[in-house]
């Protein structure tokens, strides 16, 4: 008979099932009680039930675990001198969505080599959410693939939907039964209205394709996530952080009965892609909070131990200790200062 299937397959590696990598990294109570903790304070936060700010910040993703971990260790000290006004979560990014080639993130390319070892990928990446949540640091992350939850969501406080896969009606369906609350961006082009009916889906019972925890395929069923708020993060038609912006959101939340309550991405098209523009929208979100938003509530930061980005790929040798090799962020002085400064603007909530 002729082969009409798998032509263009090069290899399948089978993975380890989801619980079969659960039992090699397994959670421990304290790591399971934190999750459960941030998840509902920051539920708290999107219900506008608590008056802190929900900060995302963390570097654009992690490519070197040393590295990763050093960062932690520091925002995990600051998230508890600030903790009285700011909910602190890092931003442990995984995966990440390319608009045509490049680095897809560390559980796709961990060795930085483009020999994709996946298992190794997933492996390191739950190995690492627990070193964070060890050091009691909440953890956010963006779900990209939709099978890479089954592997990670156990580790996970906050998760956001991106720009490019808002429209999906796979990462819908996929939030809907998700165990955190989401954020959902706006779309690349910057209108809201893709992000307001991804909420709209995601909140209502869902049944599609998935697997389950022995990876066998699975009708999934799910009972639909109250806890999704709406990510600005500007576009090709330009910013949208400002107070005419959060407004026009706002209003368009509330007239189709959804919780009207927005986060700023102070990065992408906020900032025009220059890092240290994050400043300028961070600055203009807390004027807007202390002015008595209470819709705003949370932002996003990308952030580093140190400032910018550098090429990839190079040898992984030739790589700098601490620099972004995706999207460049501010460094580690610019971050203590910006989140110092949030903490003080928010006294007017207290």
């Amino acid at each position: 008979m002729k082969q009409v299937t798998d032509l263009r397959i090069d290899g399948m590696v089978a993975l380890p099932t989801p619980a079969a990598l659960a039992r090699e990294v397994p959670r421990t109570e304290a790591q399971a009680e934190l999750v459960a903790q941030a998840r509902q304070q920051i539920h708290a936060i999107i219900h506008r039930q608590d008056p802190r700010l929900l900060v995302v910040v963390g570097p654009c993703s992690i490519h070197d675990l040393g590295g990763g971990r050093e960062y932690a260790a520091r925002l995990a000290a600051l998230a508890t001198e600030l903790g009285d006004r700011l909910l602190i979560a890092m931003r442990v990014y995984f995966e990440k969505p390319r608009t045509s080639t490049g680095w897809k993130g560390l559980i796709m390319d961990p060795h930085l080599n483009d020999t994709c070892d996946i298992p190794e990928g997933l492996r390191q990446a739950r190995g690492f959410l627990a070193e964070v949540l060890d050091l009691g640091l909440p953890t956010a992350t963006e779900l990209l693939d939709p099978i890479t939850p089954q592997y990670i969501a156990d580790s996970l406080c906050w998760a956001a939907i991106g720009a490019r896969t808002v429209e999906s009606q796979t990462h819908r369906q996929m939030a809907s039964g998700l165990s955190m609350p989401i954020g959902f961006k706006n779309s690349t082009s910057g209108e809201l209205i893709t992000a307001a009916n991804a909420i709209t889906a995601a909140g209502q019972r869902q049944t599609f394709l998935g697997i389950n925890e022995d990876g066998l395929a699975a009708a999934v069923t799910t009972s639909g996530n109250p806890d999704c708020h709406l990510i600005l993060r500007g576009g090709a038609s330009g910013p949208n952080f400002d107070s005419t912006h959060v407004g026009r959101a706002t209003a368009m939340l509330q007239g189709r009965g959804l919780t009207a309550s927005v986060m700023v991405d102070a990065s992408h098209g906020n900032s025009g892609k220059d890092a240290e523009r994050q400043a300028v929208v961070l600055d203009d979100v807390l004027a807007q909070v202390s002015a008595g938003n209470r819709h705003l509530i949370g932002v996003m930061l990308e952030s580093n131990l140190a400032a910018g980005s550098q090429p990839f790929p190079v040898p992984r040798e030739a790589l700098r200790y601490g620099v972004s090799i995706t999207d460049a962020c501010i460094g580690w002085d610019t971050t203590q200062r910006l989140l110092r400064r949030a903490h003080g603007a928010l006294a007017a909530r207290f």
